[in-house]
């Protein structure tokens, strides 16, 4: 078996597949191309009135990359799952490298929901969420298109679409589509440039735009609750940032 190493891994995220296993004791694991590609486009997440009310209570608080490791685990702990020991171990990897990111949710020291993904280019290719509160991970989702709507990313990347994902305003396209959105987005992103053939920054002024910065949205936040004598909450940014659309 070959080993799912980080740059295999962002090649294959950069060529359009993913890699996926039968269990979490599966020894083998195997690359998917689905006909059709969910995608989230980052200008239409659907914010309900109840979620934009979770958000601006503060009933969580949610952190970036702090227990990434906790956030994969989490999400590898359910009956049927397709992330193997592999898997997470590449993942971790990348996560280490910079490349896969994690946005966790808490209820007090409890880890209650979290998603993680990778991040290439101007894409976040969105791997798994999980949840043990009401809501958990829905706003663990909304913290991330806001960091990507942001940061100038173009193309967040679900996989598959299921009636949750559709009810968040996620859309499935054929395989061509996305590979051809897919293209836009390593096209102008710096670190898409190893994965991608060595596209990257270099092309970033040919293509009219700048590179997408993951941290912007902390900027915002930090800004937020600055000396200008106004202090927005995070939570109430995160949903004036969500009810903007582009």
């Amino acid at each position: 078996m070959t080993t799912l190493d980080p740059r295999l891994l962002l090649q294959g995220y950069a060529m359009g597949i993913f890699p996926m296993a039968e269990s979490r004791d599966a020894p083998e694991l195997f690359w998917v191309e689905p006909r059709e590609r969910a995608i989230i486009p980052l200008d239409g997440f659907h914010l309900s009135r109840s979620l934009a009310r979770t958000l601006r209570s503060e009933r969580f608080t949610v952190t970036l990359d702090q227990d990434f490791a906790g956030v994969i685990a989490a999400c590898a702990d359910r009956p049927e799952t397709w992330i193997n020991a592999d898997i997470e171990r590449a993942m971790l990897a990348l996560y280490g490298l910079g490349h896969a990111h994690s946005v966790e949710v808490w209820s007090g020291a409890d880890l209650v929901g979290g998603i993680y993904g990778v991040k290439l280019g101007r894409a976040f290719f969105g791997e798994s969420m999980f949840s043990r509160r009401t809501d958990a991970s829905k706003v663990a989702l909304a913290w991330l298109v806001a960091r990507l709507r942001a940061g100038g990313y173009t193309l967040l990347d679900c996989q598959f679409l299921t009636d949750h994902l559709a009810s968040l305003g996620a859309v499935a396209m054929p395989r061509d589509d996305y590979v051809a959105l897919l293209t836009a987005a390593l096209g102008g992103g710096g670190d898409g440039a190893a994965a991608a053939g060595g596209r990257g920054r270099d092309r970033v002024e040919a293509l009219g735009g700048a590179a997408p910065e993951f941290l912007a949205l902390d900027r915002l936040l930090e800004a937020s609750s600055g000396d200008s004598g106004t202090i927005t909450p995070p939570g109430k940014l995160i949903a004036q940032l969500l009810g903007q659309t582009s």
